[in-house]
């Protein structure tokens, strides 16, 4: 950015498709031209879209985004990503939403995919009788990798704009000291790879009935964290179905949360949406 650019034309370049700063397209073309030579570039996955995510997760750090692109591709052969979302059964997928709940449900205003978790209502010692951790983590994975290559270009399609994010509603009722300690292991696995091997995928992130406990912390930990990010997360007490409703259509809200839609058989289980086709996705029932 030159020296003498403004604030508020620094702001608009927000390192997107159509958004770019005559250096961020630079970096761009030098991190893409790099990769190729190093053979690790792959037609199919790296658009400019993917390749911006990786440069905005590290502030267009050319180096720095090297080394977690690199990173990244490295876990992926070694996590065996392209057979795993190939072969991947979860039969158990209705017996673990009783006991750890976690799914997409339409879309919010933007028309970015819902991915709702209610991890109050987690019982580990049921779950971990029907699955195991390695298969949770799998499952992680493989709903990363349709998320990117179904769910997002659905919605894209449908709403006629490029939508890279997610909306995430992540539901703290009932949660306990000991409820969280003992899906910790789970969870920071789960942390681990979004951040590293799925970045900039997080669009807006309500966590509600949260405790008045997590909100005293969260105002703490707030200004640690980067603007961009700080502002894409909102706590919310019980009383969270008015702020919901001004971000997600009542009918696409599932009447458990203040909304209107009530699935034949269960949201949790309906995987409605613009990615929903033939009870389909992504080749998997």
């Amino acid at each position: 950015m030159p020296p003498s650019a403004t604030v508020s034309e620094q702001q608009k370049f927000t390192g997107h498709i159509g958004n770019l700063s005559p250096q961020q397209q630079e970096t761009l073309d030098k991190f893409r031209e790099e990769i190729k030579k190093e053979g690790i570039f792959d037609e199919k996955r790296h658009d400019d879209a993917c390749l911006l995510r990786f440069l905005r997760a590290r502030k267009f750090d050319l180096v720095k985004t090297k080394k977690m692109f690199t990173d990244c591709e490295k876990w992926r052969k070694d996590f065996g990503v392209d057979e795993l979302v190939a072969t991947f059964d979860y039969k158990e997928r209705d017996e673990v939403m009783k006991y750890y709940p976690r799914y997409y449900h339409k879309t919010d205003n933007d028309g970015r995919p819902i991915y709702i978790e209610e991890i109050g209502k987690v019982d580990v010692k049921a779950l971990y009788q029907i699955t195991t951790l390695e298969r949770q983590i799998q499952n992680l994975v493989v709903e990363y990798e349709r998320l990117a290559d179904v769910r997002l270009p659905s919605c894209s399609e449908k709403f006629a704009k490029l939508i890279e994010t997610s909306c995430t509603i992540l539901d703290l009722k009932g949660v306990s000291l000991r409820s969280f300690s003992n899906v910790f292991g789970f969870v920071k696995q789960a942390s681990n790879i979004g951040q590293n091997y799925y970045p900039e995928r997080m669009g807006k992130f309500y966590i509600i009935n949260a405790p008045m406990l997590f909100s005293s912390v969260w105002n703490l930990v707030k200004p640690l964290l980067d603007e961009v990010t700080a502002a894409k997360i909102v706590i919310l007490n019980s009383k969270y179905q008015s702020t919901l409703l001004q971000n997600i259509p009542a009918e696409n809200l599932p009447s458990a949360f203040g909304g209107k839609c009530q699935c034949e058989g269960g949201c949790q289980l309906s995987d409605a949406g613009p990615w929903k086709k033939g009870g389909i996705v992504n080749g998997a029932s």
